[in-house]
């Protein structure tokens, strides 16, 4: 039944766009508290910088589609 793999797909969709949505609140509640801690020069800072600029994307292009 094409009906049941499209509702499958689309909670399969919503359950992606949740994690990249959480996954974003993380990363930059943890840039949050380097920065508070004044270690915004490190490694991991800019990681997360570059995973947050990602996920931001990410978020946007869900959210233009609706999701």
């Amino acid at each position: 039944m094409a009906y049941a793999r499209d509702v499958e797909k689309l909670a399969a969709y919503d359950a992606f766009a949740a994690d990249v949505r959480s996954e974003l609140e993380d990363v930059t509640t943890r840039m949050t508290e380097l920065k508070g801690a004044g270690r915004v020069k490190t490694a991991t800072y800019r990681q997360l910088f570059a995973t947050r600029i990602t996920l931001k994307d990410i978020d946007r292009r869900l959210s233009e589609r609706g999701l």
